[in-house]
């Protein structure tokens, strides 16, 4: 299934029944009087948030969602039946806005949160109502209201504790796969992750923390080069930041290149706002396995350290440092967790 995380639907609520105009009609009681039932609601429009889903790829195929109208009342004081919501199930972490204004209607950040985002039209009443003193017999009864309408803007931000950022072909899918259950597809050519790769991480009995791979940002990222903008808006949500540094194969490792690149991602997450360059961030020096790696490994812990930053180094195909690297995650998690 594509991976979709923007698009835009149509939602029409369901028109109410029309009240009914009706009198009795019963032997031995000539002057029965109005007995006209009231028209039923119509169904309304209901997003669902549902954890079993992770793409708004179904909403980009279907782009309309229509509920019934009300049925209409009828004489003995009978009314019509109010016609069933729609419920539309979209994934967790969907953010709705009205697509004309940008008003933002709601944030379905909880498994199983609903968000009514199109009522149906209340029913009509019947000319039961309008019987009074002076008119006996009324012969007005309402018309059901129209339901409302509305196209909608879906955003998915996608529910993670840790966040990883870094260039290109930096090894972020390699890592949440080694840390996690996750099977990415991992290739040796730049943007080889076009999706966001969630795993969960186990710390010990009952913890465990979700950790996602953002799809490599560039220079003006912020602006919307690359997969810029698409992806950004993921580590919104990330309580922790993991910045990983490593060198492309064949790169002479020098510490300043890699801080270069280092302080580019952080300027583009800087300027995308959000609140990004608030959160708590680690950064990890990949490929320890390296023999060139570890004779910078120090002096770039050292510029970090600098900088007010942890930099920890590990190898996801020795595993070497993971273990550590867990460790310390949980520790910046659940102080943040615990408070929010």
């Amino acid at each position: 299934m594509k991976f979709i995380d923007e698009t835009e639907i149509e939602v029409r609520a369901g028109k109410g029944g029309d009240g009914c105009v009706s009198f009795r009609r019963e032997r031995f009681r000539p002057r029965g009087g109005p007995d006209g039932g009231d028209g039923g609601r119509g169904g309304s429009i209901v997003l669902v948030a549902d954890a079993g889903l992770r793409t708004l790829f179904d909403h980009s195929l279907q782009k309309l969602y229509r509920a019934r109208n009300g049925q209409p009342g009828s004489g003995k004081d009978r009314n019509g039946a109010g016609a069933d919501d729609v419920l539309v199930r979209v994934p967790v972490g969907t953010v709705v806005f009205e697509a004309s204004s940008g008003e933002l209607l709601g944030d379905l950040s909880t498994p199983g949160q609903q968000l009514v985002v199109a009522r149906g039209g209340r029913g009509g009443r019947g000319n039961i109502h309008f019987k009074s003193s002076v008119n006996q017999s009324p012969r007005r009864a309402e018309t059901g209201q129209p339901g409302e309408r509305r196209r909608l803007r879906l955003e998915l931000k996608l529910l993670a504790d840790v966040g990883v950022v870094g260039f290109p072909n930096a090894g972020k899918s390699t890592l949440v796969a080694a840390l996690s259950r996750a099977r990415p597809k991992v290739a040796d050519y730049p943007f080889t992750t076009l999706v966001p790769t969630l795993g969960v991480v186990p710390v010990d009995e009952g913890r465990q923390f979700v950790i996602a791979d953002v799809p490599g940002l560039i220079p003006g990222a912020a602006r919307g080069a690359g997969l810029g903008l698409r992806f950004l808006r993921h580590l919104e949500r990330c309580s922790v930041l993991l910045h990983l540094l490593t060198w492309q194969e064949g790169e002479d490792p020098q510490p300043r290149k890699l801080l270069q690149r280092f302080e580019q991602i952080e300027q583009e997450l800087r300027a995308f706002g959000a609140g990004l360059e608030e959160k708590p961030r680690l950064v990890a020096l990949s490929k320890r396995d390296l023999a060139e790696v570890r004779q910078v490994e120090g002096q770039v812990r050292e510029e970090l350290a600098a900088r007010g930053l942890r930099c920890l180094t590990l190898s996801a195909a020795s595993r070497d440092g993971l273990p550590e690297l867990v460790s310390t995650l949980a520790d910046l998690l659940w102080p943040v967790n615990e408070s929010g």
